[in-house]
């Protein structure tokens, strides 16, 4: 019986040490958990912030074509979001320089090229964010670093396109960029006695689902009105005919710093550059008058910019998203056009009401815009949103 007691007491004293380690190793697997689980949440705050400057840094790359300025937009972004409530350990890790944000600049997306131009697609990334510890360094582990990268660029064209400027161009139906070259000066508003394709009630403007008249055209030339068209379906261009050459001709004006009627500049701030020169129909005529503010001379200036004093206003506000319409066979009056696409233009003078109402643009191969690529898009000239991407060379993105 003594035996038996004696046998139970080793068994008991034995367990108890063994109880204790099994706790020190739970605790300790509990409070390693604990700071893994702190470094997935700051992963996700530091990909967030890379993903908002990525694509901060794409969009004034697309605006302007300037790396210089795109560097200091995803720079000027990435560390609003590091400085925002929640982000105390980004914040304090950007203040004393442990946190160094690098964006890179390529012409292709995969294989991602730095330093290839023309540059189109911006990488942003940080190779190291040493994460606060707090039970890590018990078990001897004194490094938690995170990376991340994230790239950004602009889509395929797009099938659903927003904030459209409400005048339709007409295109030829399975021609390359529906007939248009860059660069070729167009006319795109006509005077009310001159024969039109649509018919010369129709002045070439058109009708947004919505729209219920002339504040709804100035609004939308303008770039406020909101509304939406989809190609590559059974989507029609709805012609509006009537008296709204005016309001459209003070919204469009915008762009340009002209302010006539109901339109502010603190509302709708103009372009960049409104440099200009009038425009007319002898001109458009005349064989290779190519006007002295032409795209080429825009798209040059904001390669010049300087990212510590740019202008005033906004970027790339003479840059207008059409609809390309198949205007075959089409009347006065209000009609229904097949919607072909979408097509870029730059906004050559401002709109002359005085005579005949007329309005000239030089087409452009591709440009920014608001929407969604279609199911299916085709990729090409054309407007187009900008975009997150998987990045090619790494998985951490």
């Amino acid at each position: 019986m003594d035996a038996v007691n004696k046998a139970r007491k080793f068994q008991q004293g034995a367990i108890l040490p063994m109880v204790a380690i099994s706790l020190v190793v739970i605790l300790g697997m509990a409070a390693l958990a604990l700071d893994i689980s702190n470094a997935h949440l700051e992963k996700t705050r530091l990909q967030n912030a890379l993903d908002a400057a990525a694509l901060s840094a794409a969009k004034v790359l697309d605006q302007t074509g300037n790396t210089a300025l795109a560097d200091a937009a995803g720079h000027t972004t990435f560390d609003a979001n590091t400085a925002a409530p929640g982000n105390a350990g980004l914040g304090e890790a950007s203040a004393n320089g442990s946190l160094t944000l690098v964006l890179e600049f390529s012409n292709t997306l995969n294989p991602f090229v730095p330093g290839t131009t023309p540059a189109q697609y911006v990488r942003a990334r940080v190779d190291s964010y040493d994460v606060a510890e707090w039970f890590a360094p018990v078990l001897g582990i004194n490094d938690l670093a995170i990376a991340g990268t994230a790239v950004a660029g602009p889509s395929p064209s797009i099938q659903t396109a927003c904030n459209v400027v409400p005048m339709m161009a007409c295109g030829t139906p399975g021609e390359e960029n529906y007939g248009y070259s860059r660069g070729e000066v167009e006319q795109l508003k006509i005077g009310s006695g001159t024969s039109s394709e649509v018919g010369n009630g129709n002045f070439y403007l058109i009708r947004l689902d919505g729209s219920s008249g002339g504040a709804d055209i100035r609004e939308a030339a303008a770039g406020k009105f909101d509304a939406c068209l989809d190609a590559g379906g059974d989507g029609d261009i709805e012609t509006e005919p009537g008296n709204t050459v005016g309001p459209f001709a003070q919204g469009i004006n915008t762009r340009l710093g002209y302010y006539n009627g109901p339109v502010s500049a603190d509302e709708y701030p103009p372009d960049w550059f409104t440099d200009h020169e009038p425009y007319s129909e002898e001109d458009y005529l005349a064989e290779d008058n190519i006007p002295p503010y032409d795209l080429d001379w825009y798209l040059s200036q904001y390669e010049n910019v300087n990212p510590d004093a740019p202008p005033t206003g906004l970027p790339g506000r003479r840059i207008l998203t059409m609809p390309v319409g198949n205007c075959d066979g089409l009347a006065n009056g209000q009609s229904s056009v097949e919607l072909l696409g979408f097509s870029c233009f730059y906004m050559i003078d401002k709109m002359q009401q005085a005579g005949q109402a007329v309005f000239y643009g030089q087409f452009k191969d591709d440009c920014g815009g608001s929407g969604k690529p279609g199911p299916d898009p085709g990729i090409g000239p054309g407007p187009r949103i900008i975009q997150l991407y998987k990045d090619p060379d790494t998985f951490d993105s």
